[in-house]
C-alpha cells in the first residue's frame, strides 16, 4: 500500500476535533502559558540524562571491580536511556520541546545514545504511526517483525499462538535491533517509499552518517567500556546487551499497550485508498490511556500514558497532557466517542497480553 495513497474523510463528522481545538487553544490562551515544554521539561531532562551519564562515567572511571556493581550501573543506564527516550527525545522529535525548531532538533539526536538514528525514528513514528495509527500497510508500529502479529489484518502463522508468552522477550530487543539492522533497513525502504526527498541531502550522505554515527556509538558505549572498566571484556559485552534489553522492554512495554489492544479498532482504506472517518476521531478509536493517577510513572514515560492526547495533539509538550485529557474525555462524551482509558498501568498490561492471545488465535477478526 502507498502510504500518500491513504486518505481520511475529514469532511465526515468535523465538529468533534474542530471543537475540541477550540477548547484547547482557548486553554492556553486563558492559562497564558506555552504549549511547549517549560522549566519542568528542562529539570527533567537533566535528571535524566544524569541517570545515563553519571553511571556511565562510573562505569569508565570508578576503578570498581564489582561485576554485580557493574552490572547494576548498566541496568541504571538502560533505565536513564529509556527515561531520555521517552521523556526528552520524543517530545524533541515532536517538535514540542521548544519553540525554537532548531533546539528541538538538537536535542532529537539524542536518540544516539540509545543507538538510534532521529531521521529513521521520525519518518517512522511521526510521519507514518502518527498519520495511519493502526492502519496495516502503513503503520509501520504495527508490523515490527513477522514474529509479532500486532493486527488482525497482517497473514497468521502457527507461531503467533505463542506470542503473548514470547512477546516480551522480543520487546528488550527493541533498541538492540534498531541499533544493529532496523536503521539501515528503514533508511533503504523509506528512500523507496520517497520519503527522505525533502531532508535535500543524496542517499549516500544520509547513509554514511548513519554508518558513521552507528560507528561512534559502538566506540563510546563498547570499546571504551571494555578499555577501562577493570572487568573482564566478555562482560562489559553482555551488560552492554543487558542495558540495551532493560531500555527497549521499557519502551515497548509503555509505546505497545496504546494501540495493541482489545478496544483498539484497526480499519482499512476503501478501494479508493480512504479511511472512513475523520482523523481525530479515528485517533480515539485506535489509541488508549493508562494509568491516569500516577504523577510518577507519568513524570517517568513522558505522558506517553495519556497517547489519546498525545496523539491528537503531537505538536503540545507532553507537560500539558493531564490537564488536556480532561478536555478530550469530556469533549469526546459529548459527542458520544469512546474514551479508552485502562486504570492502572497493570490493567494496561494484563489486557494488552490478552489482545496478543486474541490476535494468535486461528478466525481473530474482531476490531476491524
Amino acid at each position: 500500500m502507498s502510504v500518500g495513497a491513504v486518505k481520511f474523510l475529514n469532511t465526515k463528522d468535523p465538529e468533534f476535533i474542530n471543537e475540541l481545538r477550540k477548547r484547547v487553544n482557548a486553554y492556553f490562551k486563558e492559562k497564558g502559558i506555552s504549549r511547549y515544554g517549560n522549566w519542568k521539561m528542562v529539570l527533567k531532562s537533566i535528571v535524566m540524562m544524569s541517570l545515563f551519564l553519571v553511571p556511565y562515567f562510573l562505569v569508565l572511571f570508578s576503578g570498581w571491580t564489582s561485576d554485580w556493581l557493574m552490572f547494576a550501573l548498566w541496568i541504571m543506564m538502560g533505565i536513564g536511556l529509556a527515561g531520555i527516550g521517552m521523556s526528552v527525545m520524543h517530545d524533541a522529535n515532536h517538535g514540542s520541546y521548544s519553540k525554537n525548531q532548531k533546539l528541538n532538533a538538537i536535542i532529537g539526536h539524542v536518540i544516539f545514545f540509545i543507538g538510534g538514528s532521529s531521521l529513521t525514528w521520525k519518518i517512522q513514528h511521526n510521519h507514518l504511526h502518527h498519520a495511519y495509527t493502526n492502519v496495516y500497510g502503513a503503520d509501520e508500529d504495527i508490523e515490527s517483525i513477522k514474529i509479532l502479529r500486532f493486527s488482525p489484518h497482517q497473514k497468521r502463522s502457527s507461531i503467533h499462538r505463542f506470542q503473548f508468552i514470547y512477546a516480551w522477550f522480543f520487546y528488550g530487543l527493541m533498541t538492540l535491533s534498531r541499533y544493529l539492522i532496523k536503521d539501515y533497513d528503514q533508511l533503504i525502504h523509506f528512500k523507496k517509499l520517497g520519503l527522505i526527498e525533502n531532508e535535500r541531502k543524496s542517499f549516500g550522505t544520509l547513509f554514511s552518517r548513519l554508518v558513521i554515527s552507528k560507528m561512534v556509538y559502538t566506540f563510546l558505549m563498547l570499546i571504551l567500556p571494555i578499555i577501562f572498566s577493570p572487568i573482564v571484556w566478555w562482560q562489559t559485552v553482555l551488560f552492554f546487551l543487558a542495558m540495551q534489553f532493560v531500555t527497549g522492554f521499557i519502551f515497548s512495554i509503555v509505546f505497545q499497550p496504546a494501540h495493541v489492544m482489545p478496544d483498539s479498532k484497526y480499519p482499512l482504506p476503501n478501494k479508493e485508498g480512504q479511511i472512513e472517518n475523520n482523523w481525530g476521531i479515528h485517533q480515539l478509536m485506535t489509541t488508549t490511556n493508562f494509568a491516569p493517577k500516577s504523577r510518577i510513572f507519568s513524570w517517568f514515560v513522558g505522558g506517553l500514558n495519556f497517547q489519546i492526547e498525545h496523539h491528537l495533539f503531537p505538536a503540545i509538550s507532553h507537560v500539558h497532557y493531564k490537564k488536556l485529557s480532561v478536555l478530550v474525555k469530556s469533549t469526546a462524551q459529548e459527542y458520544g466517542l469512546p474514551y479508552n482509558l485502562q486504570p492502572n498501568f497493570a490493567m494496561a498490561l494484563w489486557n494488552h497480553g490478552k489482545m496478543l492471545y486474541m490476535l494468535g488465535r486461528p478466525g481473530y477478526t474482531a476490531n476491524i
